[in-house]
């Protein structure tokens, strides 16, 4: 399945649940917070902008925002919430697309980079961060790290996530560094509705690797955005990479 078609009219619409989940205060805060410090003062450009989630209360916020987005219907979406005066947004994947101006900050939330389903698409997408960035620019990502400790032998999925009307269940083929994302929603009744989304893994130190191939130096990482130390248990990272600025 095409990402165009993953990320439909239907998708858009699950995406948003203000005041809760991803939109929770205490989840977007934190991310607003730390984006708006790394942007000091300069522009930011979004891959994967969506419906704005995190560029709506950036610009809010006194940060200049662009985004990138492959999806018309999250856009759509995006514009009951700000016009493009406010917040510019050029259709197109996120790497090879290439926005107008140059940025202090490109930043990549939730996961999103995974939705590049090869190493190819991966690493240009850390040339297009760089390409936009002037110099000491940063490229911020937000990533779960694999979890394929739980795997036993002969197993390919693990639950991440079960409360009630909702299970997640990723299924990995560890061969082609690919997992596939099972949403299980349900209620009393038997039936339960299905949506699945494809994505390739990637550890952090191949992350960090692809940096180096686009010209970035990590600068630090930590297990979420208000700062956490990141360690061998931490199930995600936020990772921040920088242009150099030569002598």
């Amino acid at each position: 399945m095409q990402q165009e078609q993953i990320w439909d009219a239907g998708a858009a619409q699950r995406y948003d649940t203000p005041g809760s989940g991803m939109f929770a205060p205490e989840v977007l805060g934190p991310t607003v917070d730390r984006l708006v410090r790394l942007a000091q003062g300069g522009a930011a450009l979004e891959f994967a902008i969506g419906t704005g989630r995190v560029a709506v209360p950036l610009a809010e916020r006194g940060v200049g925002v662009t985004g990138i987005e492959l999806s018309v219907p999250m856009v759509e979406r995006l514009r009951t919430k700000a016009d493009e005066a406010s917040i510019p947004v050029i259709i197109g994947d996120m790497a090879t697309t290439v926005a107008p101006g140059e940025y202090a900050l490109v930043y990549l939330v939730f996961n999103t980079i995974s939705n590049l389903l090869t190493q190819e698409e991966q690493v240009e997408c850390f040339r297009n961060a760089a390409r936009h960035l002037s110099p000491g620019g940063r490229f911020v990502i937000e990533l779960w790290v694999p979890e394929l400790r739980k795997l036993p032998p002969g197993r390919a999925a693990t639950v991440w996530q079960s409360e009630p009307g909702y299970i997640g269940l990723d299924t990995y083929d560890v061969l082609h560094q690919h997992v596939v994302s099972h949403h299980f929603h349900f209620d009393e009744s038997e039936q339960a509705r299905l949506y699945r989304s494809p994505h390739r893994y990637i550890w952090p130190a191949e992350l960090d690797l692809m940096a180096q191939l686009a010209g970035f130096e990590l600068e630090t990482r930590h297990a979420d955005w208000a700062g956490t130390p990141f360690t061998a248990e931490s199930r995600s990272h936020v990772s921040v990479y920088r242009i150099p600025v030569t002598q």
